[in-house]
């Protein structure tokens, strides 16, 4: 009997780990019917039936179970050999899946990531995006990137951008209405848009000044929860106060369609950072992306009142 290819093996763990086709065929680039083709071959070359398959659900034989338990170490093992061998590369090459949010991505995709890959066509990205914070050992990313506050405890982090900052914005006509606020209580008394975090629990209003901190749970009929940036339309359209990225604010505040307020509640903040876990085996193509993101050099340079977007889900 000729032994299956590794081709083979990981479409038998992929349909394995999702439990369907079509979302195996997804992450494996292929076709659903391309797929159930793979397997079934394998199935005949080895004489054993490794799923279950219905026209609702798919499951493991018991000895798809032993097939798969055994296999997958395996694979690791060899996945990390070809690894290491890339570290003995001159040209980077080989994916790198990285997680991060929506405002991580829009902090590193096009004055970081983007140059990257033209410096390096050997090398494929996966950015996965998610609001919360995920386990990227579990998820098998091979790096995340949060705010830099918010990596967790045991795992190395690299800085990747300049400080950051939000800035409390409302329309010229809101303002001349409603009174500007002079202190971040005084926003207990304004229509606000709420933001809600991928947990359940609403974000509150954070400011800062003279070593003071303060968290204000602000009032508002619209609460946010994805697309967060659409608190910068409803305060353009003159409906409310937003709490937004000076980045994303900054062509409102230029033209003056939108004001800012607080501004002295509202100091930069520590960047965004990658990070990834200690002792992991690293490949070139990693190791050349986390040397190129560290560089100020390749930072966005968004000046002393222009940086990007705060990362709402951190």
């Amino acid at each position: 009997m000729a032994r299956p290819d590794i081709a083979n093996l990981n479409a038998v763990l992929s349909v394995a780990r999702h439990r369907n086709f079509r979302r195996a065929a997804a992450e494996l680039g292929m076709s659903p019917s391309a797929v159930s083709h793979t397997i079934a071959e394998l199935e005949h070359r080895l004489g054993i039936r490794l799923f279950n398959r219905t026209t609702r659900s798919v499951s493991l034989t018991p000895a798809g179970e032993e097939f798969t338990r055994r296999v997958e170490p395996a694979l690791q093992e060899l996945a990390l050999a070809l690894d290491a061998m890339n570290v003995h590369k001159e040209t980077p090459s080989g994916r790198i899946r990285i997680n991060t949010s929506v405002g991580g991505a829009q902090v590193l995709l096009a004055p970081i990531l983007l140059p990257f890959l033209t410096l390096h066509p050997e090398v494929q990205v996966e950015l996965g995006l998610d609001d919360g914070l995920i386990d990227i050992v579990d998820q098998e990313f091979d790096i995340g990137a949060r705010l830099i506050e918010s990596v967790p405890k045991d795992m190395v982090a690299v800085l990747c951008s300049p400080p950051l900052r939000l800035v409390v914005v409302a329309s010229p006509a809101y303002v001349a209405t409603h009174g500007a606020p002079q202190i971040p209580e005084d926003l207990l008394e304004h229509a606000c848009f709420r933001m809600r975090f991928p947990n359940g629990g609403v974000y509150k209003w954070e400011f800062s000044k003279d070593g003071v901190t303060k968290e204000i749970d602000v009032p508002g009929q619209l609460t946010l929860s994805g697309h967060r940036d659409l608190a910068l339309q409803g305060a353009l359209a003159g409906y409310g106060v937003a709490l937004v990225a000076e980045h994303i604010a900054r062509p409102y505040l230029e033209r003056e369609a939108l004001v800012t307020l607080l501004g002295d509640w509202t100091p930069p903040f520590p960047g965004l950072a990658l990070f990834y876990p200690p002792g992991r085996p690293m490949t070139a193509a990693l190791r050349a992306f986390i040397e190129y993101a560290r560089s100020p050099d390749h930072w966005p340079d968004y000046g002393a009142a222009t940086p990007p977007p705060r990362l709402w889900s951190d």
